[in-house]
């Protein structure tokens, strides 16, 4: 008989769900904010998708979770930002303006947070 290469006879499936959670939050700037400064914005002073006040910013689930902030559209660097979850008095976002840079008023700030809760179940049959 001739050599061969021996190997398991397994089939296997994944089934994997991300389950990505969502929430935007929107604010309009009301003073000109000039660097080195800083942009603090308590819960309460965002709006939710639906135009309500926000009560609550979300927690970020670890390592499953990231947010973004657009500042008049455009994303910025992390390092410019402070985010804290909670109600307000406790939760907010705090934007780093450094020297030379402008927030002028009435420019929207958009806080995007993305929290996920994965899930897989694997199946094999043998």
């Amino acid at each position: 008989m001739p050599l061969q290469i021996m190997k398991l006879a397994v089939s296997a499936a994944l089934d994997i769900d991300t389950a990505p959670t969502v929430d935007r939050f929107f604010y309009i700037v009301t003073d000109p904010i000039t660097g080195a400064g800083t942009l603090d914005i308590d819960a309460a002073d965002f709006m939710t998708d639906t135009g309500d006040a926000a009560t609550t910013l979300p927690e970020l689930t670890a390592d499953n979770s990231y947010f973004n902030v657009y500042v008049n559209g455009v994303l910025q660097m992390e390092d410019l930002l402070t985010y804290t979850a909670g109600a307000t008095g406790v939760g907010g976002l705090v934007i780093t303006v450094p020297d030379g840079s402008t927030i002028i008023a009435d420019t929207p700030v958009v806080l995007e947070i993305t929290n996920f809760a994965p899930t897989s179940e694997a199946t094999i049959n043998t």
